[in-house]
């Protein structure tokens, strides 16, 4: 699940939020669920010499640290802001074997010397998002973040696979990125079956281009990594926030590394369990975006004297529905499809802050003003930096999921289910689907999902989650905490917006604080009412 989407899509929306490419399955025999068979011998003793493996990167990074310095000055981070590397091995099997550079950046707590606690890390979902724009909310001056600035250093990085740390690709950008892409709602199985094409031929395209990374494109890499970057940093323990997918990283390091573990904060929480990872939460986030795109049209209907899109949910529906018929038959300014628009109103069950910028946008497309339209929905091809990110973005996505778990491989069971999903749940569903699908042909050896657990030491874990969240299931939330023992569940009641931490809910933010800064939590589970709803 993708914590932070791409301003411009090449498409519909997947678990986590990138576009869709899509294609030819083959039918073979359905894969087994995750957590179907036990790991054999030979994956035991695998893990035994990637354990080795990263204590040996861990001692070698704390010995290098790192080598802080301006940031160069195409990324885009302003003094004081710092940035450096860290060598991580791309097999932890073979720690002495080939290294890969992940680019890391910090800003220095702004307390006294007495107040520091050391590093925060910070992860902002994916797979596939950047954390390098993290410490400028420092910079930004974030009110929200101010007392937490005080104790700690904010810290940023690149997962392996994204940005400027080893980046993959599995397409061309400016290919990836070109509209109007297919509709995702097939109208008949010659439609299934383009899209089947598309998705082995995205799946052949990421072997091409980054065949050496993919099987290393794993979360339990991912959160050796991280354990490399805390050594380099010099912190004996790890502080780490992790939103959306950043939940899960944190939950697998957590379970892997429990006693380098000081606090952790995770929001907006993606299911762990074996059984969910990937394929099953994928189908789960469809029905969740179902919900909060009605409550979404409620909202706009509420207001329709501002955006005159209907008073009822059923009326800014069939507007909806008017505009994705119209996108079908012939895409709006050439550009704007049904998959575009996907891309464009996705970001409304997302987040709260795109509920007025989205509406305005269909409210004006209603009263005549289409170019609002393509300019917000149709990507822009002159942005070749964006483009390439978006399509970074959309292949990391791609391989951490595929290459975590095993997933069906015969195309009845993805029609099957989706198919059904679908008739009650349209919004999102196929291009869902068509998004995950190169996992069904993925051309390299697919994981067993790590069994997240409370292990040794672990110290209480701090959850936060909104009730109608789309991206991250609630019930998710729910799962992590029954298997962290210790944790607390912070839950905003009646809200939906992805990513509750950096929203300003003070029964949210006071516990936060509270915990990064003193280690405290509530004796019990907490219920906050929700965060302003926004007023257009």
């Amino acid at each position: 699940m993708r914590a932070s989407r791409p301003k411009k899509r090449a498409g519909a929306l997947g678990s986590a939020g990138v576009l869709v490419v899509a294609t030819l399955v083959a039918g073979a025999v359905a894969a087994p669920t995750a957590n179907a068979t036990a790991p054999t011998a030979t994956e035991h003793h695998g893990k035994d010499r990637e354990a080795r493996g990263v204590a040996v990167a861990a001692a070698r990074a704390a010995g290098r640290g790192i080598d802080w310095q301006d940031c160069p000055a195409d990324w885009n981070l302003a003094k004081p802001i710092q940035c450096g590397w860290v060598s991580v091995p791309l097999d932890y099997a073979k720690p002495y074997g080939k290294q890969i550079k992940l680019a890391v950046d910090r800003i220095g707590s702004t307390g006294t010397s007495s107040e520091r606690q050391g590093a925060l890390l910070y992860n902002p979902g994916g797979p596939g998002g950047s954390g390098l724009r993290f410490p400028a909310r420092v910079t930004g001056k974030n009110p929200v973040w101010a007392n937490t600035a005080k104790a700690y250093d904010f810290v940023g990085f690149d997962p392996r696979g994204v940005g400027k740390s080893a980046p993959i690709s599995c397409a061309d950008p400016q290919e990836f990125v070109k509209a109007p892409k297919m509709d995702p709602v097939p109208r008949d199985e010659a439609d299934k079956l383009a899209q089947r094409k598309l998705a082995r031929e995205y799946a052949e395209g990421c072997y091409e281009r980054s065949g050496e990374m993919l099987p290393h494109m794993t979360t339990p890499n991912t959160a050796r990594d991280l354990d490399v970057i805390r050594a380099a940093l010099g912190e004996k323990k790890l502080n780490f926030l992790g939103v959306s997918y950043g939940t899960y990283l944190g939950a697998v390091y957590a379970t892997l590394f429990p006693g380098h573990v000081r606090r952790m904060v995770v929001d907006s929480v993606v299911n762990p369990s074996r059984e969910k990872i990937w394929y099953q939460a994928n189908l789960d986030q469809d029905v969740a975006f179902e919900g909060r795109w009605k409550d979404w049209q409620d909202w706009v209907a509420e207001n329709d004297a501002t955006f005159h899109l209907g008073t009822t949910r059923d009326a800014v529906q069939a507007q909806w529905l008017k505009l994705r018929a119209t996108a079908a038959k012939d895409p709006i300014g050439g550009v704007v499809g049904p998959a575009e628009l996907i891309g464009f109103f996705q970001s409304a069950p997302y987040y709260d802050s795109a509920w007025i910028p989205v509406a305005t946008v269909f409210s004006k497309y209603v009263a005549g003003d289409t170019q609002a339209l393509v300019d917000a929905a149709a990507p822009d091809l002159s942005d070749t930096a964006g483009n390439a990110a978006a399509e970074n973005g959309n292949a990391v996505y791609t391989a951490v999921e595929c290459t975590d778990a095993k997933w069906p491989t015969n195309w009845r069971t993805w029609d099957r289910d989706n198919t059904r999903l679908h008739r009650d749940h349209p919004f999102m569903t196929w291009a869902n689907a068509w998004m995950n699908l190169p996992c069904a042909t993925w051309p390299v050896k697919q994981r067993t999902p790590v069994d997240v657990r409370s292990g040794k030491n672990l110290p209480p874990v701090l959850i936060v989650q909104s009730e109608r969240d789309a991206a991250t299931p609630y019930t998710g939330a729910v799962e992590l905490h029954q298997r962290l023992k210790g944790s607390r569940l912070v839950t905003e009641r009646d809200a939906g917006s992805h990513g509750v931490t950096g929203l300003v809910n003070p029964c949210v933010n006071d516990r936060v604080d509270a915990y990064l800064l003193t280690g405290q939590l509530d004796r019990s589970d907490v219920t906050c009412a929700p965060h302003a709803t926004p007023k257009p």
